[in-house]
């Protein structure tokens, strides 16, 4: 009966969790969280809340539970290095080390990886410290894509057409990210459709999961702010409407390289999850960025269509036998819709922007599958925070069912949420693959 410590919290956590739970070994799960989930807590032997810097408290909670291995949620324990503690205690981690996790925590750092060993995959770019020569580089382009060099909750990119217009704008925006990140990166923007293609990595052995597409902005037709994520959808022949199978092929042979060359520059084998979000050009597939860990949306769509026990995958990844063991999926469509409260990705100044900590009731939701991210049980029931509250997932034999039990569900929630209504649908994936249609010529 294995103990397995879960760090993290959010709606990702939730589904990590679930898996965990689904194994034959009959594991004890070990949940340590910034604030409470009660999804996940209900999954948990033991839970405790505390911050993700008090790397002493997580260690400790490790080691007093008798924890065979960790496997690391979100992004930012990453980066304060709870892999390394974990190993200086003796657990080994679902996770990169510190310096590996870079290929997330630091855009300049793996696209310089990418052009250091040759890789395909990379736009033209340069990485800038100060102002100096950044409006040269900026007449260079057509469009631009700007980005801090650094963890910014997935909202801090910004792209030439979208977010600003002009050369003049963009060069607005490098500076003030300059203000508060050491290291400003410009990429060319390219034209194309972007999917998110999550991998499981030992540092040796590579494994695919279906590919997912992500739907960053806030409201219907892609219009609105960039959010942490809106939903996303995977289809029944892990393949997605717009793509082709080379297409899922060319990201993951970009992914293997990757994990090489981060063994030759820092002589680590990079454990965990390395989820390549790419873009289908003219060209063929690029990279636009590497997350150190599940997506969040994306990890609803593809956990729960896991065929293969997730702890022996865990004990795969820490143990470098990767190779051994053939990774599975169901062949069904998912479509997971996020709900938010009506004030969520809203400016401050808007009327709609107020407090939304208010009260849902999620007890007719179906076949739906649930799972919690902002959310509070108290003692008379569910309410949401100010940020994104439930992940709800339709899984079907086709996308057009598996966005109907999304709908559904979400239409059955009580409450004053909001979501995008578009995500899944025929309609918007149609639009996709008329766009990836023209680009191919």
């Amino acid at each position: 009966m294995p103990g397995v410590l879960l760090v993290g919290n959010g709606a990702r956590e939730h589904a990590i969790a679930e898996a965990i739970m689904r194994s034959g070994h009959d594991p004890k799960l070990f949940s340590y969280m910034k604030t409470n989930n009660p999804g996940i807590a209900s999954l948990s032997a033991k839970s405790l809340v505390g911050p993700y810097e008090d790397l002493p408290a997580v260690m400790a909670f490790a080691k007093a539970n008798g924890c065979e291995f960790a496997f690391i949620g979100p992004e930012d324990p990453l980066n304060l290095g709870v892999v390394d503690a974990l190993l200086a205690a003796g657990i080994p981690a679902v996770g990169p080390k510190r310096k590996l996790s870079q290929l997330e925590t630091s855009k300049s750092f793996t696209r310089d990886l990418v052009r250091k060993y040759n890789i395909p995959g990379n736009p033209r770019y340069a990485t800038f410290t100060s102002l100096e020569g950044i409006a040269e580089f900026l007449d260079e382009l057509p469009g631009v894509v700007v980005k801090p060099d650094g963890l910014t909750g997935g909202k801090g990119v910004k792209v030439q057409g979208d977010h600003f217009q002009t050369a003049a704008e963009a060069f607005d925006y490098c500076k003030e990210v300059l203000q508060e990140h050491p290291v400003v990166v410009i990429e060319e923007k390219l034209d194309g459709e972007e999917f998110s293609l999550q991998c499981i990595s030992d540092g040796m052995t590579v494994v695919a999961t279906p590919p997912v597409q992500d739907h960053k902005r806030r409201f219907v037709d892609d219009k609105g702010p960039n959010t942490g994520g809106m939903g996303s959808y995977s289809d029944a022949d892990h393949c997605l409407p717009f793509m082709r199978p080379e297409d899922v092929a060319a990201g993951l042979a970009i992914t293997q390289k990757v994990a090489e060359a981060i063994y030759r520059e820092t002589g680590d084998y990079y454990k965990g999850i390395m989820y390549g979000g790419f873009i289908i050009t003219r060209d063929g597939v690029r990279l636009v960025e590497y997350n150190a860990r599940f997506g969040d949306p994306e990890a609803m769509n593809i956990l729960p269509l896991l065929k293969t026990d997730f702890v022996e995958i865990c004990r795969a990844v820490v143990n470098g036998t990767l190779d051994r063991l053939p990774v599975e999926f169901d062949k069904k469509a998912t479509v997971c819709k996020y709900i938010v409260p009506k004030a969520y990705g809203l400016p401050k100044d808007h009327p709609d922007a107020k407090s939304t900590s208010a009260k849902i009731d999620v007890s007719g939701t179906g076949a739906a599958r649930l799972y919690y991210a902002s959310v509070d049980r108290k003692a008379d029931g569910l309410y949401m925070t100010t940020s994104r509250a439930i992940g709800v997932v339709g899984i079907a034999e086709s996308l057009d069912e598996a966005e109907r039990i999304a709908e559904s569900a979400i239409s059955a929630v009580k409450g004053p949420v909001d979501h995008r209504p578009d995500i899944g649908t025929r309609a918007l994936i149609q639009r996709r693959i008329d766009h990836m249609k023209k680009i191919r010529g």
